[in-house]
């Protein structure tokens, strides 16, 4: 992901309602590049994905600049998958997120927050609804409606 200025402007466009700063792309570069991923035309970026390895049951606040990852990290986090509205449909979703569930940290236990009320969206990747395992407080920054999701898989 070196183009960060693209990343974060299309991050603006698709993400109004939740803003997060500039700050939080380099952060997640230099903590785990492998989870930073661009979705291109070949010439333009369409989409993105962020991923790290952090603490089941516990996502961070939206916006936050982590600065070092969890040492009791045990699952891998997707804090976001996007694709520019006009370039939808066309499966740069699912190719991401099948790059981000790749990845070593998700082989057993992946989580995210769901939020525009896309939880049926993420249980095609076999994403379970466990709000309840998590305070609400942990989900107050992703707005009304968002769900605490988790996926599973045997080692």
């Amino acid at each position: 992901m070196d183009d960060v200025a693209s990343v974060f402007s299309l991050a603006e466009r698709v993400h109004p309602t939740f803003p997060e700063t500039i700050a939080i792309y380099p952060d997640r570069m230099a903590l785990y590049p492998m989870g930073c991923i661009v979705l291109d035309d070949g010439q333009h970026i369409v989409g993105y994905g962020l991923a790290y390895p952090a603490r089941l049951h516990a996502p961070p606040p939206l916006g936050t600049v982590l600065g070092a990852l969890s040492v009791e990290a045990d699952a891998l986090y997707v804090h976001d998958v996007a694709v520019a509205p006009e370039w939808r449909g066309r499966g740069q979703a699912d190719a991401g997120i099948a790059r981000l569930l790749a990845l070593p940290e998700a082989s057993c236990l992946a989580m995210l927050v769901s939020v525009y009320g896309t939880s049926r969206f993420w249980t095609r990747f076999g994403f379970v609804d466990e709000t309840t395992a998590i305070l609400p407080e942990k989900l107050a920054s992703y707005g009304e409606g968002a769900r605490y999701m988790v996926r599973r898989t045997a080692a």
